[in-house]
């Protein structure tokens, strides 16, 4: 097959690794029959043969990896952490305390053993790509199953990155001139925005052949959220609660007027709530919000189309050494994404919006250390939407145009109509939350539950675990139960948004 060489080296979440450059060594490029069309498993299988001693020895054969643990910790570490941070607090305030940690866990736990699945499965038939997987389980219809997931994840990735923009960087503007933030200027309208940073920055990288900027904006985007959980947990212990609203009375700021009105006291610009009834947390909380809670911590833990070419990378690669690996990363992740939700929810409680940086405006949207973070976030998400696009687009061109090798005009067409169709779904989408709902809803359960646990059943071949094998049927369980959240998931939100809530309320 011909494919456009130059995009080969991204990986399925938007990663990219020049892997000639990084290792000293040149790659064998497999043609696809080679890579996949072998039922038997003749080809696939030669270097995975006994050794001399009775062992398998289980590595990948196109290359031997020099990534040490520790950059394979936090690689893996980048792939799992985006944008799903942002709504985690809000998640917390809709579960309770004990509910979401529970649900953390058991989505890290269930992230973890869906992992295990993977790496056993491709080290019984030695292939290190997510889509390859598939076709060796079920042919072209797997192969396009996971593509497809893939691409539906990305999108979702790309919009709520590029909702991030819409919604944070009029607030950027509005500080740097200090403009009112009630007026009508089109510099402070986030629709102008996003579709003048797509056009003016995302579109000219999109373009780009190879993203040499990559590592740089991989390990910037995760020192970001790092940055971005320190100012959150400094932030609790500086904001009371009842906490001080930024009025809209400029007039009364200005003239340092105290104003009481409607049960509040104004005070400089500040409106003073005097209820802290909201102001104790809440260990259990159920609503018609909570259905958003396992989609946005779904979204948040998807990082499987990444695990196989991290593990093809790595130095001296066994499955228990890449499970450890894994296990660290979500790990670390776990403990950041529980933090940042326990004291995102713990300064502003029941009050928190689906995108935490955007409640702390209505505190003091002048304020210099929220500004850094902002504009740190907003140059990480930028940064990031191309080398999202690059896979989708890869992905896209393998799907419908597999024969035919790279061309500048298609290559350009691809990114303009999605950049196109991602610009509509932030413009027309009044919350990040609706992204964070659909996209965790339907394409990360597949890729998370789904599809790990029917490549293993069907990959791993029978005479070593039969179907009655409790692997087999703890995996078959594990399918299941994807199934059932996928259905149930789709199920809340959607009686959510006809009843006029969530995405069709703008949440809160």
């Amino acid at each position: 097959m011909e494919s456009t060489q130059s995009e080969m080296t991204i990986l399925s979440n938007g990663k990219s690794h020049n892997l000639e450059g990084d290792l000293g060594m040149p790659m064998k490029t497999l043609p696809e029959e080679d890579q996949f069309d072998d039922n038997d498993g003749g080809l696939e299988n030669e270097e995975f043969l006994p050794s001399e001693d009775g062992e398998k020895q289980i590595r990948f054969k196109d290359f031997e990896g020099k990534m040490s643990f520790g950059m394979s910790v936090f690689n893996l570490g980048n792939a799992i952490m985006g944008s799903g941070i942002l709504g985690l607090a809000y998640a917390m305030a809709n579960t309770g305390i004990l509910l979401f940690l529970f649900l953390l866990t058991a989505v890290a736990g269930l992230s973890s053993y869906s992992i295990h699945l993977l790496l056993k499965s491709s080290g019984i038939v030695g292939i290190r790509a997510y889509e390859q997987l598939g076709y060796r389980a079920f042919g072209t219809p797997g192969k396009m199953a996971a593509g497809i997931a893939i691409t539906l994840q990305n999108i979702g990735a790309m919009s709520s990155y590029l909702y991030i923009v819409k919604s944070e960087l009029p607030l950027v503007i509005q500080t740097f001139l200090k403009a009112d933030p009630n007026s009508d200027l089109w510099y402070l309208n986030g629709n102008y925005l996003v579709i003048m940073v797509s056009a003016s920055i995302i579109l000219p990288l999109a373009l780009m052949k190879q993203l040499g900027y990559l590592g740089y904006a991989s390990g910037f985007s995760l020192s970001c959220m790092v940055f971005f959980l320190s100012a959150v947990i400094y932030k609790k212990f500086q904001i009371p609660c009842p906490f001080e609203e930024f009025s809209a009375n400029t007039t009364a700021a200005h003239l340092g007027l105290n104003v009481s009105s409607h049960g509040h006291e104004y005070n400089n610009g500040l409106v003073h709530e005097d209820d802290d009834s909201h102001c104790s947390p809440r260990l259990i909380n159920i609503n018609s919000q909570t259905a958003y809670t396992i989609p946005i911590l779904a979204f948040a833990f998807v990082c499987h189309p990444e695990v196989l070419p991290i593990y093809t990378e790595l130095r001296n690669p066994t499955q228990k050494r890449m499970q450890n690996v894994s296990n660290l990363s979500i790990l670390v992740m776990y403990t950041m994404y529980f933090l940042a939700a326990l004291f995102g929810y713990l300064t502003f409680y029941g009050k928190v919006e689906p995108e935490l940086l955007h409640t702390y405006s209505r505190i003091d949207p002048y304020d210099t250390l929220i500004l850094c973070v902002r504009v740190a976030v907003l140059t990480a998400v930028t940064l990031t939407v191309p080398i999202v696009l690059f896979p989708v687009r890869r992905a896209i061109q393998l799907m419908v145009f597999p024969t035919k090798s790279f061309n500048w005009l298609r290559h350009i067409a691809i990114a303009v109509v999605l950049l196109t169709i991602i610009n509509m779904l932030v413009i027309f989408a009044p919350n990040i939350l609706g992204i964070f709902g659909f996209i965790g809803a339907t394409s990360a359960p597949c890729l998370i539950f789904i599809f790990p646990a029917i490549f293993y059943i069907r990959i791993v071949p029978n005479e070593d675990e039969p179907m009655n094998s409790p692997p087999k049927i703890l995996a078959a369980c594990f399918a299941m139960l994807g199934v059932s959240f996928m259905v149930m998931s789709l199920s809340f939100i959607l009686i959510d948004w006809t009843s006029g809530g969530g995405l069709a309320a703008g949440g809160h």
